[in-house]
């Protein structure tokens, strides 16, 4: 597979350079795009392909050397790692009592089965950072899906930043970019398959979180979470409704006004803004809907750019293309998926987030970069977005329970798709891919589990009582389809980052600060969100994230007021008080421990963490709106989302799981410990700045880091 990647590039980079291509495109969060010309493009890709010819052989002949020099230490020719993202110990012991798991309860028989604990805080971001890394935050520097900008307090993503380009050359009404955009990866630390590949050991990775943008190492890898949709977003879906109800009440989506005239709908699909004018106008694509029945009786029929496509009822359609032309001879590509939910009384179209083209990438999301192209054309369009599932389209009753599982399993058949091809071409080397479906799904339907779920009203409790399991069932399926077609040269591990739990009672903490004396607001709490009408001159901490609170610290923030000499009294008062905080209507503790994070973490980059995490007791979370920095009226409030089930509590209450077709020697695994196992066994030195270690030790050679 590495030969036929190899040569795949370069025939790629060659084919892109003769023919029309698409200009290269950078996309940030919110910010839309800004583009390098095509010609820039095509020099760029072949003059890296004329370069990679002419050094390819002495390349491959140190990483032949090296490679071998590294599996005569081996004691194992192949990894394979599937990740089981939220896969919950509590719920796995169950179903593996009732004889539903036969294949899990097989692989811990033949090696091992335990808990794995997770990260602090217990968050997918921070979790996957350190199994990348073998490292605790304070070393890889991920805190949190969201992370405040210290200059401005607004909440920023954690593990990317995007700049635009510095210098731009003006023509008419449009601005050509003279620079490159920048990507800065935020994760620090190198990953394992980082260190394997500089040993000579090859590895595929897909799909692990916090991968974007991409890294160079000697492999193939397929990023994920923080991959951002075409407009520049994290996921934003559009809704067509003609129902004037549903125009005003749906939010977190684009919700476009349609009517029905004479059995057509005439509309529009909302594209990124185009950065190639200086007015930065959003390019849309004109979309016309035929109602009535038509070929292979669907209920519907979409015309987009010259073709028509079905539009069957409740069904997700193929993945279709989009093409956005921005001027001077560019286009972006995009592909996306739409639903039919009703064409009466009300027509109700619902359109997934535009997510980038595999096959014609707007930006790195792989390395090396044609790898999508690649598993594009031989596999297919597939999702590519960072976070695919629409959680929040369920949230906002845009989908239903039914739409939504039919779109998770539809994106979950791509992942295996990819994985089992791989898995079919490693011979030797790594593998790792990780499979989001089993968090998304626990997040949204957990409330089945429960009937006194604040979340459950007004909602159907009935009939998707039993998708987790049956989720669960499936997974223990593929694990025994990959276990079939390993042997015992090959370690396997199935692992999950954390569990899950109940989400039933939001926390806001910045309310909490607020009635305690630490935050201050120029006007009585609003609930609006980005700090609005925060009083910072007389603010001393304030919470972003889901349990990150930070001090207003003097030197630090841009307006901050506490004193060094202050910091420890402040921190002391503020632990103090939230394990005492207790919510009244529920009869309960809220808050189960809260952390101070120089005492917990240890690195180069532990100034840059949140002062305090706080851990909350199973049931509880920080809310909704304290995540993205509203200060609410009051501190407690019920979740009624769908999103009913989460892991950001306690991280002792939350652990993962571990299975190994090979026996550990260790009882209290860390997800740290993974990463050095794997470098371990392969025989590379485990890098002296790890805090994980080997689960097995080599009984022949001391276990010392560096060793």
């Amino acid at each position: 597979m590495q030969m036929r990647l190899t040569w795949l590039g370069l025939t790629s980079a060659a084919l892109m350079a003769l023919l029309p291509v698409s200009a290269w495109a950078y996309i940030g969060p919110g910010a839309g795009f800004t583009f390098v010309t095509s010609f820039f493009l095509v020099f760029v890709t072949f003059f890296l392909a004329f370069l990679t010819l002419l050094t390819w052989p002495i390349r491959w002949a140190v990483q032949k050397f090296r490679g071998r020099k590294a599996l005569a230490a081996s004691r194992v020719k192949r990894v394979v790692v599937v990740g089981l993202d939220g896969l919950d110990p509590e719920l796995t012991d169950d179903f593996m009592k009732h004889g539903l798991l036969p294949n899990l309860a097989r692989l811990a028989a033949r090696g091992s089965y335990t808990r794995l604990r997770t990260t602090l805080p217990p968050e997918s971001p921070v979790a996957w950072s350190s199994f990348s890394t073998g490292c605790n935050p304070g070393r890889h520097q991920v805190f949190d899906f969201l992370v405040p900008n210290r200059k401005s307090y607004l909440p920023e993503l954690c593990a990317s930043r995007i700049q635009p380009p510095t210098r731009m050359l003006s023509m008419g009404p449009y601005q050509i970019p003279l620079s490159k955009p920048r990507i800065q990866f935020e994760r620090r630390s190198q990953s394992f398959w980082k260190i394997l590949g500089d040993y000579g050991i090859y590895s595929t990775i897909l799909r692990v979180p916090i991968t974007f943008p991409p890294e160079r190492f000697n492999g193939l890898q397929l990023s994920a979470m923080s991959v951002p949709d075409l407009k520049g977003s994290q996921g934003t879906f559009s809704y067509y409704t003609s129902d004037p109800v549903e125009q005003s009440e749906v939010t977190g989506g684009q919700v476009i006004d349609v009517k029905v005239e004479d059995g057509t709908v005439q509309t529009y699909i909302s594209g990124p803004e185009n950065a190639l004018r200086k007015d930065a106008q959003e390019m849309c694509i004109p979309l016309t809907i035929h109602l009535g029945r038509h070929a292979q009786g669907a209920e519907a029929e979409l015309e987009l750019d010259g073709q028509r496509y079905a539009l069957p009822l409740r069904q997700f359609t193929t993945w279709i293309p989009l093409s956005f032309r921005a001027g001077l001879g560019v286009r972006v590509q995009g592909i996306c998926r739409f639903y039919l939910k009703a064409v009466e009384p009300h027509f109700q179209l619902y359109m997934t987030p535009i997510n980038i083209d595999p096959g014609k990438p707007a930006l790195p999301i792989s390395y090396p970069f044609p790898f999508s192209m690649y598993l594009a054309k031989t596999q297919g369009h597939f999702t590519t977005l960072g976070l695919a599932e629409d959680t929040w389209a369920l949230n906002e009753r845009v989908l239903d329970e039914d739409a939504f599982m039919q779109q998770a399993y539809l994106i979950h058949d791509e992942r295996e798709t990819m994985f089992f091809d791989a898995l079919d071409k490693t011979r030797r080397g790594l593998l790792t891919c990780v499979f989001d479906i089993t968090d998304r799904m626990q997040h949204m339907f957990w409330r089945y589990l429960e009937a006194d779920h604040p979340a459950n009203i007004g909602k159907d409790v009935d009939k998707h009582r039993h998708a987790i399991r049956d989720l669960y069932v499936r997974m223990d399926e593929m694990v025994g389809r990959v276990m079939n077609r390993v042997d015992d040269d090959t370690l396997l591990v199935v692992m999950s980052d954390h569990g899950c739990k109940s989400f039933q009672r939001g926390v806001n903490l910045n309310s909490w600060l607020y009635q305690n004396g630490y935050l201050a607001l120029n006007h009585e709490p609003t609930g609006a969100e980005w700090f609005h009408g925060v009083d910072w001159s007389n603010t001393k901490a304030y919470a972003v994230g889901l349990g990150g609170i930070y001090l207003n610290l003097e030197g630090r923030e841009s307006q901050g007021i506490v004193k060094p000499q202050e910091v420890n009294a402040i921190k002391q008062g503020i632990r103090d008080g939230l394990v005492q905080l207790y919510d009244e209507e529920r009869g309960a503790p809220a808050i189960k421990a809260v952390y101070n994070t120089q005492d917990m973490y240890d690195g180069p980059y532990v100034e840059d963490a949140p002062d305090l995490i706080v851990g909350a007791h199973v049931g509880y979370r920080v809310s909704w709106t304290c995540a993205t920095g509203a200060v609410a009226e009051d501190i407690f409030e019920d979740n009624v989302k769908s999103w009913s089930g989460d892991h950001c509590i306690n991280p002792d209450d939350i652990p993962g799981v571990l299975f190994t077709n090979r026996a550990i020697a260790e009882d209290n695994p860390s997800i740290m410990d993974v990463g050095p196992t794997i470098l371990d066994l392969f025989g590379v030195p485990i890098p002296a700045y790890c805090d994980g270690h080997s689960l097995m030790p080599n009984s022949e050679r001391s276990q010392a880091h560096g060793a």
